[in-house]
């Protein structure tokens, strides 16, 4: 077999050229008369470097990047096929720091092999979670994932175990796990990764979850914005099904289980999980008021599990290694690991997965490499659109539930969006509540109306109407919003806004709040 070079498919390479340097790698090869293989893999996450393309040599793969279709000739007259030297070559890539002090757990093959490889994933540890699971009761499978102290990885950070055992003692003809794959998140691009670079780990996530709480049909539920990654994995699951991964006997056994995607239509408050189920159902996507809860109640009036893709990625692993080897990273009550998104103004943007456990200042300064443009960071937003702006007297807060919390902040679904010191923070408190007024689905009055008196308060305030007065109603308007909001839009729009307010009170032109919490 010839040279085996890898270029990535990942939707942020193709962003930056990745098809165009995959054909013009093709035809010098061909023109050269060389006898190579390109496998288009997943991303490693290291974005600045995209398209990174690694070749597999008798030391590892050893990577260049980012490469231009200008590049290929170049790297190919400097020895490309043997890894050599080049001012793009960043040596092995399993060395590069940003690598070597990842913890990756969820994310052990994404950027290693081929997506659609039933063979790659099996020789990387793929299935060995579902086999063991096969030879488990559910309730032992049920134990095993509460064991390993998995918390949903999708905002809330609620245990995935307690979930799927009220599952799983719901009595139901018809049980469903669905998929929250609807990453509508501002900095965020984990669970796109996890699908368009190793889809077979979500299959066998939702397989096992499945078995466990006596589910027979699953649904991913993903972006419309999506296309690379529903395709992907539209064409993962033929080919599981095809192999008897899926279907009426799951790898021979007793156990049936088959799963479908489903596109949505763009609605951000389908993230939340009864607007999302609304939304498979053919209806319009708005919040369900609860009780009953979708365990007991949920897709099509039956039982139902509701985890996020990277709930549901982490759990092969789980099964294979043990609940103790996953508890046993991470601090406090945040066991296993976390794919933090390093996004904005960041030198070095891209996906980390670690432990839980490293402060900001570690993520943004010694990971990150600090601002891009070189200026000083002044904010970074946490949890999507609606996580708090934390300054950098926040920074030494660790990546951990409760941490964030007791600062009025929430981890969410992990994207760090960075900003130096030319933001203005009142813009962004705007674009909070402006946010939430445009994607409100209207089912309760907090959220509706406040959200528009929201925009208008801090309209005033930017006209220098009263601000301090204007103030005081924008924080009555937020308490009322928090408190009275059926669910987490309406319910975490202030927290941009106080935060911004509470930390960057010079931008609102008022005096600080004298009450700010930390």
């Amino acid at each position: 077999m010839g040279a085996v070079l890898y270029v990535p498919c990942d939707a942020a390479a193709l962003a930056v050229g990745a098809d165009r340097v995959a054909a013009t790698l093709t035809e010098e090869l061909r023109v050269r008369g060389v006898d190579a293989t390109i496998i288009r893999n997943g991303s490693r996450g290291m974005h600045w470097l995209e398209p990174l393309v690694e070749i597999e040599t008798e030391q590892g793969r050893i990577a260049y990047g980012p490469v231009k279709p200008s590049d290929v000739a170049g790297l190919l007259d400097a020895g490309l096929l043997d890894g050599g030297d080049h001012p793009l070559c960043h040596g092995l890539t399993e060395e590069m720091p940003y690598l070597k002090r990842q913890t990756r757990l969820t994310f052990s093959r994404c950027g290693i092999t081929d997506p659609l490889s039933l063979e790659h994933y099996e020789m990387h540890h793929g299935f060995l979670g579902l086999k063991r699971a096969l030879e488990m009761t559910p309730a032992e499978i049920v134990q095993d994932v509460t064991d390993s102290g998995l918390r949903g990885r999708g905002g809330a950070g609620f245990p995935t175990g307690i979930k799927w055992n009220t599952v799983l003692k719901a009595q139901g003809a018809q049980k469903y796990i669905v998929c929250n794959a609807d990453e509508g998140d501002s900095g965020t691009f984990s669970d796109r990764m996890i699908m368009e670079g190793d889809p077979f780990v979500l299959i066998e996530g939702m397989t096992i979850a499945g078995i466990a709480v006596g589910a027979t049909k699953g649904y991913i539920y993903t972006r419309s914005e999506y296309p690379h990654a529903v395709a992907i994995m539209q064409d993962a699951i033929k080919i599981a099904r095809k192999a008897g991964i899926l279907g009426a006997s799951v790898m021979g056994s007793d156990h049936a289980f088959d799963m479908e995607v489903r596109e949505g239509a763009g609605a951000y408050v389908c993230g939340e999980e009864t607007s999302l189920l609304n939304s498979l159902e053919g209806k319009r996507g708005i919040v369900r008021a609860k009780p009953p809860l979708p365990a007991i109640e949920g897709l099509f009036g039956c039982p139902t599990v509701v985890n996020n893709v990277m709930s549901l990625a982490s759990v092969p692993i789980i099964m294979d290694r043990g609940a103790r080897f996953y508890r046993d990273y991470g601090v406090g009550y945040s066991h296993g690991t976390i794919p933090i998104q390093l996004t904005g103004n960041i030198k070095n943007s891209g996906l980390f997965e670690t432990a839980f456990g490293l402060t900001l200042n570690e993520l943004i300064y010694d990971i990150g490499g600090g601002t891009l443009s070189g200026r000083p960071v002044k904010a970074v937003q946490v949890g999507g659109p609606l996580g708090a702006y934390f300054p950098p007297s926040l920074f030494d807060t660790i990546f951990d539930y409760e941490a964030f919390i007791e600062r009025n902040g929430m981890i969410g679904h992990a994207g760090i969006v960075v900003f130096d010191d030319t933001v203005d923070m009142l813009k962004q408190a705007r674009f909070a509540m402006e946010f939430c007024a445009i994607e409100s689905c209207g089912k309760c009055t907090p959220c509706r109306i406040g959200s528009v008196r929201g925009v208008e308060v801090l309209d005033r305030i930017a006209e220098g109407d009263q601000p301090e007065q204007q103030v005081e109603l924008l924080t009555d308007l937020c308490d009322t919003m928090k408190m009275g909001s059926l669910c987490a839009l309406g319910g975490f729009a202030p927290y941009p806004v106080m935060s911004s307010l509470t930390h960057f009170p010079q931008d609102f032109h008022v005096k600080p709040l004298t009450d700010a919490a930390e």
